[in-house]
């Protein structure tokens, strides 16, 4: 099956959500506990640059960039509605921040350019809405090594936006290629090494098969999938590496890959305890991570979820070429072990964010939970595997009630999230990703500044962007915002 072109192709990127961090008090780091993160996997060569080409900044969904962000000192914040929860910004070689958007009036999603020096849409594409999901069509998207936005519409179109300004010097959003891959409700949409482009359905075609996993090759125009076992679905996106695909269903940790045949194959396949029930402060039942590629020496020599034991969720560290289980740590206290959001995976470490007892719109939700509510205590955690890959352990924990994903800069040390206080304000905030100890906070607003878990992007030149349920909030360093 072959694409079909719309229009001449041109470059287009989202904008990069920005990170915003919960008010925390930091506790001592363990003994002996250092920087050392990073590298970052090697390039996908699909893909556009690592750290704002996708929601979890790469292929690997490492949520780590190369780019300083913009720091403790004096900022500027701005906020710029429109009128929609943004959960995607993303950002190409060319500057132009992107996002993808949920209307907040009746859940139609939009892709939006925006202007980088007003934070103002220049211009705006409906998508095809989903009749099932609050969160499919096209949340989970990427830019390409053309700077062209990917994703699949909830109509089971696998798109290619491009963005260009016209001769009157307007700008537009146009759909260069399309191709009906046969499945709706893709919820993960990643390319591999090899260029092919790997998707995840939330669940099966059939009540007795379980979710998809599949790719399109765009070099003979070829669709290859295959159902996870009976009942598993997936709530979260996929990454990739150069070992594979990694996908979490609602049951078990996988590594995909193709066979010379073209036929996906599983790798390995690793269950992990998914608990009695959906927790509070999560979307479904089983793990609320996607899969994270981390390492100290290739930058995916690991792999990461977190599972949904009770009465501690667990952070699970397996070998990517093997599926061995490197360890299990449990996460945090029994009143907050539980999270929704992916774990950050950088060197030898890993930073988890606790969402539990955190409320979502009931609408985003899947199932009854259990316990019925929690208090939203929050509390981040980093966990160091061992120097030879065996055995993890704690180095700190704090009491940051982050509502953003973090995200870790690798040029600065410094971890980007967005707290909110017991009085419902929303502060920006830096913590010292080595000791995990706050560093600065300053407000980006109340209510309609609620960052519902989103995930933040911080683009080359620091401004850091942060989706909002109104729109996104931008950060800048006060310098960089004085010169403007």
């Amino acid at each position: 099956m072959q694409p079909r072109p719309l229009a001449p192709l041109a470059l287009l990127v989202l904008s990069a959500i920005t990170a915003v961090a919960n008010v925390a008090t930091g506790a001592p780091s363990a003994p002996g506990a250092t920087g050392g993160f990073g590298p970052l996997a090697p390039p996908n060569p699909a893909m556009g640059p690592q750290g704002t080409s996708t929601m979890h900044a790469d292929s690997g969904s490492s949520d780590s960039t190369p780019f300083a962000g913009p720091g403790t000192g004096g900022v500027t914040v701005s906020s710029t509605s429109l009128r929609a929860a943004c959960p995607s910004i993303l950002m190409g070689t060319d500057g132009m921040p992107v996002a993808v958007c949920t209307a907040i009036s009746d859940k139609t999603p939009y892709v939006h350019l925006l202007d980088p020096q007003t934070g103002k849409s220049l211009a705006q594409m409906k998508l095809v809405k989903s009749t099932t999901s609050d969160l499919a069509g096209g949340i989970y998207s990427y830019i390409d090594n053309l700077n062209r936005l990917v994703l699949v519409n909830a109509a089971g179109e696998l798109m290619w936006i491009t963005h260009q300004q016209g001769a009157t010097g307007k700008w537009q959003l146009t759909e260069s290629q399309s191709v009906q891959i046969g499945f709706d409700a893709v919820v993960g949409l990643v390319p591999d090494y090899q260029g092919r482009i790997w998707f995840a359905t939330a669940q099966g075609v059939a009540k007795k098969r379980g979710a998809v996993v599949g790719y399109y090759d765009p070099a003979d125009g070829s669709i290859r999938h295959r159902a996870l076992r009976t009942g598993e679905q997936i709530a979260n996106s996929i990454s990739s590496s150069p070992r594979g695909v990694a996908v979490a269903s609602t049951y078990a940790l996988y590594l995909f890959g193709a066979a010379k045949n073209g036929r996906p194959v599983v790798r390995w396949r690793r269950a992990y305890d998914r608990g009695p029930a959906r927790k509070p402060g999560q979307l479904s039942w089983g793990t609320g991570a996607t899969p994270v590629f981390f390492g100290p020496r290739t930058g995916y020599e690991y792999v990461t979820i977190t599972d949904n034991a009770v009465p501690q969720e667990n952070v699970l560290v397996h070998r990517t070429a093997t599926g061995r289980q490197v360890c299990t740590v449990p996460m945090l206290g029994t009143n907050n072990s539980g999270t929704e959001n992916a774990p950050i995976g950088s060197g030898r470490s890993v930073f988890v964010a606790s969402t539990y007892g955190y409320k979502y719109p009931a609408s985003a939700t899947t199932g009854p939970s259990s316990p019925a509510s929690a208090p939203f205590v929050g509390g981040m955690q980093r966990i160091v595997v061992g120097a030879r890959g065996t055995g993890c352990a704690v180095a700190w924990t704090n009491a940051v009630r982050s509502t953003a994903v973090p995200r870790l800069s690798l040029a600065d040390g410094l971890l980007y999230t967005v707290q909110v206080t017991r009085t419902g304000r929303y502060l920006y905030t830096t913590i010292d990703a080595a000791t995990g100890a706050p560093v600065s906070t300053s407000q980006i607003g109340s209510k309609r500044s609620n960052t519902l878990q989103m995930v933040g992007t911080i683009a080359p030149n620091g401004t850091l962007y942060q989706g909002t349920i109104t729109g996104f909030a931008w950060v800048m360093a006060g310098s960089y915002a004085a010169s403007r």
